[in-house]
């Protein structure tokens, strides 16, 4: 999870292409991403798991982020 009803995934093979899913009443909206626009989200999104001390989420999050950008 990026944000409130935001999603974002990656395909298998490289991990080069990235989209951010959007789920309004029903509705999926599918938008690719570049690289490092998906690497600022996560960022973004470590950031407030750790100002809000969900430590669990943080920690999980942290492995996928290091194993995708890193």
């Amino acid at each position: 999870m990026v944000d409130e009803n935001q999603d974002l995934f990656t395909t298998l093979y490289a991990q080069r292409l990235f989209f951010l899913v959007t789920t309004e009443l029903k509705v999926l909206k599918f938008q690719p991403i570049g690289r490092t626009e998906a690497r600022m989200m996560l960022e973004n999104r470590l950031r407030t798991l750790r100002r809000s001390g969900n430590s669990q989420e943080y920690e999980q999050l942290q492995g996928v982020f290091q194993r995708t950008f890193q």
